[in-house]
């Protein structure tokens, strides 16, 4: 049995949630309603993922980032509404696993909640539409219809090339660092290429940059 936290200061939200989540046999749900309790709720119960809306429930990105310091056992599901660029981009790099739409559906939101749990990195379609387009977008409901909200998981392994991609490595330098074949390498590129539907090194790079992936440790190697 896994424990999920949901932590949002709407009731209709946090019902909804409970509801939705409790016909999940694999996972008992506990809310938190206020932001002060948070912190003593994750020490208590020891969830293995925090489903929060870090922007209603008032928590910065630097008290997220504490937070995940502290817990660093714990796996975050953001799930807001559309936010700009800039506000999602810096949620994922205070530490957030997971991050979808209020309007998902309850089969994205299942899949997001697994992957989160095993520490996959599962975005929206939306979300990662927003952050890989070229400059900050006004978010408007004419825009948001454009948008497809199929969610997909980005692997450990597949950030891992993504990073190593984004830094300027070939792909034989890439194999190389990962002790992985060649073939391997060209396999997981294509894969990145068609999850994050962009053509080229230019678009992996600008999600790495966009998610945060790219740490001053990183770029200094």
């Amino acid at each position: 049995m896994y424990k999920l936290l949901v932590a949002d200061n709407s009731f209709l939200v946090r019902e909804g949630l409970k509801s939705l989540l409790q016909s999940m046999p694999s996972f008992e749900v506990i809310e938190v309603t206020e932001n002060k309790q948070l912190a003593i709720q994750i020490k208590k119960h020891k969830p293995e993922v925090l489903v929060i809306d870090p922007l209603a429930f008032d928590i910065s990105q630097a008290e997220m980032a504490s937070l995940k310091k502290e817990f660093s056992g714990l796996n975050i599901l953001a799930i807001t509404n559309l936010l700009p660029k800039k506000d999602i981009s810096s949620y994922l790099g205070s530490g957030v696993t997971g991050y979808l739409l209020k309007d998902c559906d309850k089969e994205e939101i299942y899949q997001a909640i697994e992957s989160t749990r095993k520490g996959e990195r599962f975005l929206c379609g939306k979300i990662a539409d927003v952050l890989l387009s070229e400059a900050e977008i006004k978010i408007t409901p004419v825009y948001t219809k454009k948008l497809s909200c199929e969610g997909f998981v980005v692997s450990e392994r597949e950030i891992e090339i993504i990073q190593l991609i984004a830094i300027g490595l070939s792909n034989k330098q890439i194999a190389d660092k990962l002790c992985l074949s060649l073939h391997t390498v060209n396999t997981h590129r294509k894969n990145i290429l068609q999850k994050l539907k962009v053509n080229n090194t230019a678009g992996v790079v600008m999600f790495a940059v966009k998610n945060n992936l790219l740490s001053e440790e990183l770029l200094a190697n």
